[in-house]
C-alpha cells in the first residue's frame, strides 16, 4: 500500500453571518469545519488519495463529532492531538475574503496554539507518510507555534518525507513580535514545492520583485517573466526546492476574477490555460484546492503541464462551491479543463 500525504495545521470552525443584522433576526450561522491544511487533506481525499491530517482537537463531544465527520469522508485522523480546551474560530461575513478585513478571528488558546515543541511524536506521525504539507499560517500564530512548525519540517526531511508549503500570508495575524521574513525562510529550507505568488514570495522569503509588478501594474508576458525570474531566485536560495508554484488571480469584471497559475521546475516554466470566470460563490479555499492539485499530481508522478492544468482547474471549480472545502471529483475537475481547453 502506498503511503499517505499528511497535512499538518489548525482546524478552525468557520462561521459565515449574513450581515445587515439577518443573522440576528434569523437566529442562525452557518458554519464550516476548515482550515487552509484540512482543506486540501479534503479535496485530496475526495481525489482518493490516501490522506491524513494532524491538528489539535480538545476530548470533548463536539471534537469527537468532528473528528468522525472528517473519517467519513476518508480522512485518516488517528495522528490527531487530542490536547488543550478549545477549537479556534475564525468569522468571516458572507460574500467577504479572507484577505481583506472581513475576517474576524477568535483563535487564541486553542487545542492546536497549545502544541508544545517535543510534544509531537513526529517518528509516529511521519510514519507511512510520504508528504508533509503546512503553510505560513501556522507559524504566524506564534513564537511556539513557529518553532513547531519548524521542528515538524525538520522532522520531516529526517524522516525522508517531501514537505511543501503555502506562502499565504494573513495580514491579522503575525501579531507577535516577528515578521514572516525573519521566520519563513527557515522552514522552506526544508521544503521540496514552495506554493505562493509574487507578492507573498516577497513578503516571506525576501526575494526581489519589480516595482511595476508590485503594484499589480504589469502584462500577463510581463508577469509570467517575473514569474520565472523569482522562481530561479527561490530555487537558488532554498537548495531543497524542486518546485515553484504561483497563482495570479485579478477582479474581472464585477463579481469575477481572472486566473492562471504556473509551476517552475527542471529549467522550464509551465503555465495553466487562462480562466475568466464571470461570478464566484465562494473564494475560502480556493487556494487550498489550488495545493491539493498539485500534491495530486506530484504524488500521481503526471508531467508538470498536465500538473499545473488539474491544480488551477480545481482551484476554478472551488471558486463554485459554498464552504471551505471542495467536494469536486477528478472527473469534475477534468471536464473543467476539458472545456476550456476546447474553448
Amino acid at each position: 500500500m502506498r503511503k499517505s500525504i499528511l497535512t499538518f495545521g489548525e482546524i478552525l470552525l468557520r462561521l459565515s453571518p449574513e450581515m445587515g443584522g439577518e443573522w440576528i433576526k434569523k437566529a442562525t450561522i452557518p458554519t464550516f469545519v476548515g482550515g487552509a491544511e484540512l482543506n486540501t487533506a479534503t479535496a485530496l481525499a475526495s481525489w482518493n488519495i490516501p490522506v491524513q491530517y494532524c491538528s489539535g482537537l480538545p476530548k470533548n463531544a463536539l471534537a469527537e463529532e468532528i473528528a468522525a465527520h472528517l473519517e467519513s469522508k476518508n480522512i485518516d485522523t488517528s495522528k490527531m492531538q487530542w490536547c488543550g480546551e478549545r477549537i479556534g474560530i475564525y468569522m468571516l461575513p458572507q460574500g467577504a475574503d479572507l484577505k481583506n478585513a472581513g475576517v474576524i478571528y477568535d483563535r487564541a488558546h486553542s487545542s492546536f496554539a497549545s502544541i508544545q515543541v517535543g510534544q509531537v511524536n513526529w517518528a509516529e506521525v511521519f510514519y507511512d507518510v510520504e508528504w508533509l504539507h503546512v503553510s505560513a499560517i501556522t507559524p504566524a500564530l506564534s513564537q511556539q507555534m513557529a518553532e513547531v512548525c519548524l521542528e515538524a519540517v525538520k522532522e520531516a526531511k529526517k524522516a525522508g518525507v517531501k514537505i511543501s508549503v503555502d506562502l499565504n500570508y494573513r495580514s491579522k495575524l503575525w501579531k507577535y513580535g516577528k515578521e514572516p521574513i525573519e521566520i519563513m525562510p527557515e522552514i522552506a529550507t526544508y521544503c521540496d514545492l514552495i506554493m505562493g505568488n509574487l507578492w507573498a514570495a516577497n513578503k516571506l522569503l525576501g526575494t526581489t520583485i519589480d516595482p511595476e509588478i508590485e503594484v499589480n501594474n504589469a502584462t500577463k508576458s510581463e508577469y509570467l517573466e517575473e514569474c520565472e525570474r523569482v522562481s530561479k531566485e527561490i530555487l537558488l536560495q532554498f537548495k531543497n526546492c524542486k518546485y515553484v508554484a504561483n497563482t495570479f488571480r485579478f477582479d474581472y469584471q464585477n463579481e469575477g476574477i481572472e486566473y492562471y497559475t504556473t509551476i517552475f521546475t527542471e529549467g522550464n516554466l509551465f503555465v495553466s490555460p487562462h480562466f475568466k470566470v464571470n461570478k464566484v460563490v465562494d473564494k475560502v479555499g480556493s487556494g487550498d484546492c489550488f495545493m491539493a492539485g498539485l500534491l495530486y499530481g506530484l504524488y500521481k508522478n503526471h508531467n508538470p503541464q498536465d500538473i499545473i492544468d488539474f491544480a488551477a482547474a480545481a482551484a476554478i471549480g472551488k471558486l463554485n462551491e459554498y464552504g471551505d472545502a471542495t467536494s469536486q471529483s477528478v472527473e469534475d475537475v477534468n471536464e473543467i479543463l476539458n472545456n476550456i481547453l476546447v474553448n
